[in-house]
């Protein structure tokens, strides 16, 4: 069978709240359970793409299964080529434009089409895109911890191989955060990789204060210090800043990373597969990471991510923030602080049992 005769047959949307194995607090509240949207497209030679996304907030869950399924109606009869379908889009979206659900929703459907793709191939995408198949370091994802409470989750990241830890901040003031990050240290040791994330919650002014004091815990990155739109502000933190500054979950599409890139808002960057425009974008920003000696890590979804880090020149980090394991039928596996990718495609199959239990 050729992948290039698929043609799009229909598109499902299912959304579900799947529990998470420890709540993820930051700045601005706390995160208890996941609100994901499932994406199915179906074709006409049987081969089923599938991908989610993250909704955030339950209230954004029924909006985003709406317009998917819109879309998808519009798309029904169309090949399943990747480039051309995003160009379609793009298209019917110009002047409404690219941000908030609607980019969500393509950037989902995005990614199905691909693993509709390598389904067909009867390979990885990793493959499909000419790569292959390779660990790919990943770091722990957390909230706002307790480096006493939460001693015993830190710990057993470590006896998993971790060789990163990520943290939140900015929940309080910056004596709260070098009390977290100094007993995080502790603990950790002074081999393991530890970033803080503090979600956009400071003005730069306030993010170059904090990240003096904290200079000291040899910190791998500081992420989002300030407003994501804020790139002005994000570069001038960096030229203070002793610590890398990481960024780029909240930049849309290719176009945000390259207006980034252009007033050198941050020295790492780490796209979002449901905001950068899924796997077509992802392919379009490592290209420029390359051309500006860029790292680039990943952003959520860890299960694609492995695919698209191991054709990315300048990998650098996968985040591990296991938000989909207790819907899927093969949750994601870290061996030695690592994950390979699997296939076919992306490597998805739903638990339908846990996706009946926790659908809304």
């Amino acid at each position: 069978m050729s992948a290039t005769t698929l043609t799009i047959s229909s598109v499902r949307a299912r959304a579900v709240v799947a529990p998470i194995s420890r709540p993820v607090k930051n700045a601005f509240g706390v995160i208890e359970a996941a609100p994901l949207v499932l994406i199915d497209v179906s074709t006409d030679q049987g081969i089923t793409g599938r991908s989610y996304i993250f909704a955030y907030a339950r209230l954004t869950l029924k909006p985003l299964v709406l317009l998917i399924e819109e879309i998808g109606r519009d798309l029904t009869g169309r090949a399943i080529a990747p480039f051309d379908l995003m160009a379609a889009m793009d298209a019917k979206f110009r002047l409404l434009g690219w941000q908030g659900l609607v980019g969500m929703a393509v950037s989902g459907l995005d990614m199905a089409f691909w693993d509709a793709l390598g389904g067909a191939a009867g390979q990885p995408l990793v493959t499909l895109l000419g790569g292959s198949p390779r660990p790919i370091p990943a770091y722990d994802s957390y909230g706002v911890v307790d480096p006493k409470a939460d001693a015993k989750d830190l710990k057993r990241s470590l006896d998993q191989g971790f060789k990163g830890i990520k943290i939140k901040g900015g929940d309080g003031d910056a004596v709260n955060d070098e009390r977290v990050v100094r007993g995080v240290r502790e603990l950790i040791g002074p081999d393991i990789a530890l970033m803080i994330d503090f979600n956009q919650s400071l003005d730069p002014a306030e993010a170059t204060r904090r990240i003096e004091r904290l200079a000291p815990y040899d910190l791998h990155w500081i992420e989002e210090p300030v407003p994501q739109e804020n790139l002005l502000g994000h570069a001038k933190v960096r030229e203070m800043s002793p610590t890398p500054i990481q960024a780029g979950e909240n930049w849309w599409f290719p176009r945000g990373f390259a207006e980034a890139i252009a007033v050198g808002a941050s020295d790492f960057i780490m796209p979002d597969l449901m905001k950068c425009g899924g796997v077509t974008g992802w392919l379009r920003i490592a290209g420029q990471a390359e051309a500006a000696s860029i790292p680039m890590s990943s952003h959520l979804f860890a299960e694609a991510s492995s695919h698209m880090l191991a054709v990315t020149p300048t990998a650098h980090w996968l985040e591990v923030l296991d938000l989909a394991r207790a819907i899927l039928g093969e949750p994601i596996e870290i061996v030695d602080g690592a994950v390979t990718a699997r296939g076919p495609g992306l490597g998805l199959d739903w638990n339908e049992a846990a996706v009946t239990k926790y659908l809304v």
